[in-house]
């Protein structure tokens, strides 16, 4: 089915995509849209995730959540099962990062990558396990530094990794209801998140280097495994990873190179 066909045809499921209005998030709305799931496309930027429901048609519809804000990300997961009758998936894509050496990173910014990226998650998985029809799917997005360390990114490496344990104790507990729960961890792929660090000179070559498959992913790459995941009905507790092998070498030297670019 073609993305203007997704417009306006339904096969019946529904499924929330936070993150929805930018970047990867809003290639895995686009995504759903195309093969007939109505999509609510969720952000902390209502007007822009209004604009990515519009662009999807008539079926779809947008709202403002808060990762952070319990109350915000209950409410989002109630109103769109409601509103819809049913809801099949949810998708986690709200993210931020912060980098800075161990010792110098400051305490507050380190709390905030952890309460959005991992804290959030949490709320998106507790919320959506209440919520979800029998045999749903919840996937969040995880990363390469979940498996990899790297200078510099203490704060969002820490949280990617404990989202992976807490999806598969998730889906140990939710596995009775048949609801299935895993992640993506996709490596470099240029977002609105990632390209600021692809501007420091050298880094992403420095990346490519350590990609066997030689190119960064695109957020079609991730939104197609989005689609596979969401309908694989005996996947669940997983983490997978995809950037093009880039597991199977290291992670450049970030605080390397952005010391570099700041002298």
């Amino acid at each position: 089915m073609s993305l203007d066909e997704g417009r306006h045809r339904s096969d019946g499921r529904h499924a929330v995509v936070i993150g929805g209005a930018s970047g990867i998030g809003a290639a895995i709305a686009r995504a759903f849209a195309s093969i007939g799931v109505s999509v609510t496309v969720a952000d902390r930027n209502s007007a822009l995730a209004q604009e990515v429901a519009s662009d999807l048609g008539p079926l779809h519809d947008a709202a403002a959540v808060n990762v952070t804000d319990e109350a915000s990300v209950a409410a989002l997961l109630e109103t769109a099962r409601e509103s819809h009758g049913r809801l099949d998936i949810v998708v986690n894509s709200a993210g931020i990062t912060a980098a800075g050496a161990v010792t110098d990173l400051d305490a507050e910014r380190f709390r905030r990558v952890v309460d959005v990226c991992l804290n959030g998650a949490f709320l998106v998985i507790k919320h959506a396990g209440r919520v979800l029809d029998e045999g749903g799917s919840i996937i969040s997005l995880s990363s390469l530094n979940a498996r990899q360390p790297a200078t510099g990114m203490a704060a969002y490496g820490s949280a990617k990794a404990g989202l992976g344990m807490l999806t598969e104790i998730a889906a140990l507990e939710l596995a009775e209801r048949g609801i299935r729960v895993n992640a993506i961890a996709p490596g470099l792929v240029h977002t609105p998140l990632t390209n600021p660090s692809m501007s420091v000179p050298g880094l992403e070559e420095d990346y490519l280097d350590n990609t066997p498959l030689g190119r960064p992913g695109t957020p079609e790459d991730i939104a197609e495994a989005a689609v596979y995941v969401a309908g694989a009905s005996w996947l669940t507790g997983v983490t997978l990873d995809l950037n093009g092998g880039a597991h199977l070498k290291c992670y450049p030297d970030l605080l390397g190179h952005l010391t570099r670019a700041a002298v």
